[in-house]
């Protein structure tokens, strides 16, 4: 299987909001909050990378270069587990270190997968943005 990670382009975001929509954890109550502008406006800024393999998007990391923040970084679920996030979320954190950020933040859910990934993966949690919602920061190197 032939992989690449590459900047996001408008056609990627049917897949985008497919795996946004797939998610078992961090689903979002109201999938209307994240409307495909919202998507537009990332790649707009190209602040989303891709995992693609064989043609199909199968995972994707968003920054914020604006205010410093990983905006999502999801997985197709079927494809979770071979390190796809792994690849994916340093190249949106070079993003936010050339923007001139010497920190990151992100938002996970207490007790989801994602909060252990951040943990095991360098990030601090610094407490809770709202009841349920872990804060984590990490130093941009």
């Amino acid at each position: 299987m032939h992989h690449a990670i590459r900047k996001a382009r408008t056609s990627d975001i049917p897949a985008l909001a497919r795996i946004r929509a797939a998610v078992r954890e961090n689903v979002l109550s109201d999938p209307s909050k994240v409307p495909t502008t919202a998507y537009q406006t990332f790649i707009d800024r190209s602040a989303i990378w891709v995992w693609e393999e064989d043609g199909r998007v199968l995972g994707f990391c968003a920054a914020d270069p604006g205010d410093g923040t990983i905006w999502a970084l999801f997985v197709d679920p079927a494809e979770e587990g071979r390190g796809i996030a792994r690849h994916l979320l340093p190249c949106a954190l070079e993003d936010l270190k050339r923007a001139g950020w010497t920190e990151a933040h992100l938002m996970t859910d207490v007790g989801s997968r994602a909060e252990r990934f951040y943990a095991t993966g360098g990030w601090t949690a610094v407490g809770l943005s709202q009841p349920g919602v872990c804060l984590f920061r990490k130093a941009l190197r």
